[in-house]
């Protein structure tokens, strides 16, 4: 065999060892033959013309386009021109079924079925990286840099595999690139004539390794034992929540792996410096606060990590099924919206908020009952899609959700499993948030309010991102983390409490745009827990401190203005008459006294000694000092808001010194201040809570606007009637 000819087949097995790498995605391995033969006839082409002409660019056009013509032939020729030549029809099909392929990578799971879309990717991707090394390695005498694309097929598959890539693999790839240098060395030793070695006077042209080849493999077995072991010794990293979910490995008990997973980007997207618009809406909701924008729901927890199942899909219905759990008894309102996806957004998930009941969008998108989600399907993104859903903003009372009954056995199974890795802190510590708890509804607010407020816990996106047992149970210990954090751990400890609970992963509501609409950033990416209740359905909670919005159906309830909350008479009290004065034993009719009924009334003449004034002072005295200091807030309140009210000085001061009398004063009233809220979505929560109309909202509204001036303008302008404004 020529030297030419050897290492043209070095290149092509090369290229067939690192390809081995993807074996471990899909499933059958059929494929791999396939693209043997594509890369042996392109090999075969390249090695007889550059025996016809020594230039190279003759030989890459020759292979690039025998190439084309037996992909066309292999996947299109039903569209092809005498089933072999790639004409429109054939450009066509090639862009739908790459399409297919791309979204098929995202909806299956590893190990994928070969579908053609997957089998295009998998051998036109060989081919390509096969004519690259044949192009460097042969056709231009460079084998060193056809490493590159060579490192390229392993690293994409490396990334995916659940395995992250084994050693066998490796030592594949590893070994053809090996064998590729050395016969590239051969090849350039041999343009020299006999090579001399072994003693003076000695030459081998034959027999044995020449000592030059005798010395690359030495250099290459060395270099490959220190890659393999190197990495073994080294200390490894412990990988956390989102570190599995981007290698898209599992462990233990294992079952396959989501190869579509939102989680990946949601803590880089939280630290971006740049908020990055994802997409504006417009709504005719009252109120965005509650407007969360849901993505995909997370209902698989394997110890490893949070994953979504596999479900199947089916063509979008309109209007979409009934909200299942959701009982009509429960109050509801439809709320329309409007959406348009950034023209860099692009994924293969829709966000909307939940429940959607319709979805008006054009493209192929298809629809996920469970989850009750829309996947784009044939390569469909978001990316610049317009689109419009009529959702439900669900509107249950403390009592439904209270007096919800138990959920049918199959809900129970499928979403309160826990992996037996979990450790017992976390079920230790969901009985003693919630000992003494009554309902599963009151369980899931003291989790909710513990997480959020009572025990201590701290926001913070630098936190390494981890999802699986061992990090829910360092979250709980270390008390601090992101909204990943808190929504996994409130879930895993509802189901450890026999809670059906799942995680969804989108957005929040976003903040306005200025012109009517709301915008929403990277900085809005969220993770928040829905539990199930029976008659309700999935039902958000919102356990992250300093982000979103607690759902009011979790707050207490506040007792109307127009009906105080005063003690009614007991029945008894009016049914039973007054007792009439008796008759006193003295009282004879005809003796003069003017009111016999009287006598029965002892007076008090004084003769007994007098008012009891030491006694009155020692009793009142107390009453007093426990009056005035339980005064004291009040009176403290008082002088504080006159103060902030007085005017005078600075506007943005005057501004600012009005807001916060404005959220102290909704405060007292039992509306806790956000400090995450910006004033325009404070004031629009103050307004929805307090049940605020009229003048009185139109003042809030306007004070709000006063401190975004005083925030943003160059110069705020001096506002008028703040006081006036703070005490309608």
């Amino acid at each position: 065999m020529s030297g030419q000819a050897r290492l043209a087949f070095c290149a092509w097995a090369a290229t067939l060892a690192a390809a081995c790498a993807l074996l471990p995605l899909v499933a059958p391995a059929g494929w791999l033959f396939q693209a043997a033969l594509l890369l042996g006839v392109q090999s075969a082409v390249g090695a007889v013309v550059r025996r016809m002409t020594p230039a190279g660019p003759p030989a890459v056009a020759a292979q690039a386009v025998v190439s084309l013509l037996l992909l066309t032939f292999v996947f299109v020729r039903g569209h092809a021109v005498l089933g072999v030549l790639p004409g429109p029809d054939a450009v066509e099909a090639f862009g739908a079924l790459l399409a297919q392929g791309t979204a098929d990578v995202g909806r299956f799971s590893i190990p994928a079925p070969v579908t053609d879309g997957i089998r295009l990717l998998l051998v036109g991707g060989v081919v390509v990286i096969g004519l690259l090394v044949d192009v460097l390695a042969v056709t231009y005498r460079a084998a060193a840099p056809a490493g590159l694309p060579l490192l390229a097929l392993y690293s994409v598959a490396a990334g995916l595999s659940p395995e992250g890539g084994s050693r066998l693999w490796f030592l594949c790839a590893a070994g053809g690139y090996l064998l590729l240098l050395l016969a590239e060395g051969r090849d350039r030793l041999s343009r020299w004539g006999r090579v001399f070695g072994g003693g003076p006077g000695t030459a081998r042209s034959g027999g044995a390794a020449p000592p030059p080849v005798r010395n690359g493999r030495r250099i290459g077995a060395v270099a490959l034992g220190i890659a393999l072991v190197v990495p073994a010794v080294l200390p490894s990293l412990g990988g956390g929540l989102l570190d599995a979910a981007r290698q898209g490995r599992g462990t233990g008990g294992g079952g396959t792996v989501s190869a579509v997973n939102p989680l990946v980007a949601l803590q880089d997207s939280l630290n971006q410096p740049d908020n990055r618009t994802v997409l504006t809406y417009t709504t005719d909701a009252e109120s965005t606060s509650d407007m969360y924008l849901r993505i995909v729901a997370l209902d698989r927890f394997d110890g490893t990590s949070w994953r979504p199942s596999e479900r199947r899909i089916t063509d979008l219905p309109r209007p979409l099924p009934p909200v299942p759990g959701l009982s009509p008894s429960v109050g509801t309102e439809r709320v329309t919206t409007s959406f348009r996806a950034a023209g860099w957004y692009a994924q293969n998930w829709l966000p909307m908020p939940y429940p959607a009941a319709e979805v008006r969008i054009d493209g192929r998108w298809r629809f996920e009952p469970e989850g009750r989600t829309l996947v784009g399907d044939r390569g469909q993104t978001t990316r610049g899609v317009r689109y419009e859903v009529d959702s439900l903003l669900v509107r249950p009372t403390a009592r439904q959700l209270s007096d919800a009954p138990a959920p049918s056995p199959q809900i129970v199974e499928e979403y309160t499993g826990v992996p037996e890795s979990l450790p017992s802190v976390v079920a230790e510590t969901a009985r003693n948030v919630t000992e003494g708890a009554s309902s599963d509804y009151e369980r899931a607010v003291r989790l909710q309010d513990w997480f959020s407020s009572q025990g201590g816990f701290r926001y913070d996106t630098q936190v390494k991102a981890g999802s699986g047992s061992a990090a829910i149970a360092r979250f709980l210990e270390d008390r601090e983390g992101f909204c990943v954090h808190f929504a996994f751990s409130m879930a895993a400890m509802a189901r450890t409490l026999d809670i059906p609970a799942r995680v969804a992963v989108g957005f929040t509501a976003g903040a306005s745009d200025g012109g009517g609409g709301m915008a929403v950033g990277l900085q809005d990416a969220h993770a928040w827990p829905e539990l199930y209740f029976e008659g309700v359905g999935w039902t958000r909670f919102e356990p992250t401190p300093s982000r979103g919005s607690v759902p009011e159906y979790t707050q207490p309830d506040l007792p109307s203005p127009e009906q105080p909350d005063v003690p009614e008479p007991r029945p008894d009290d009016s049914a039973q008459p007054l007792p009439e004065p008796s008759d006193s034993e003295e009282c004879v009719p005809g003796q003069g006294t003017e009111d016999c009924g009287a006598a029965a009334v002892p007076q008090d003449d004084g003769a007994a000694g007098g008012f009891p004034v030491g006694r009155a002072l020692l009793v009142a005295a107390p009453v007093l000092l426990a009056a005035g200091i339980l005064a004291l807030p009040a009176l403290w309140r008082g002088r504080a808001r006159s103060r902030r009210l007085a005017g005078g000085g600075d506007p943005g001061a005057l501004a600012f010194a009005a807001w916060r009398e404005t959220t102290d004063s909704a405060w007292d009233l039992g509306i806790s201040p956000q400090e995450s809220a910006t004033p325009r979505t404070a004031a629009a929560r103050v307004v929805r809570l307090g049940r605020l109309e009229g003048e009185a909202a139109e003042a809030v509204h306007r004070l709000a606007t006063a401190v975004e001036e005083a925030l943003y303008a160059p110069r705020p302008r001096p506002a008028q009637g703040l006081a006036e404004d703070v005490r309608r």
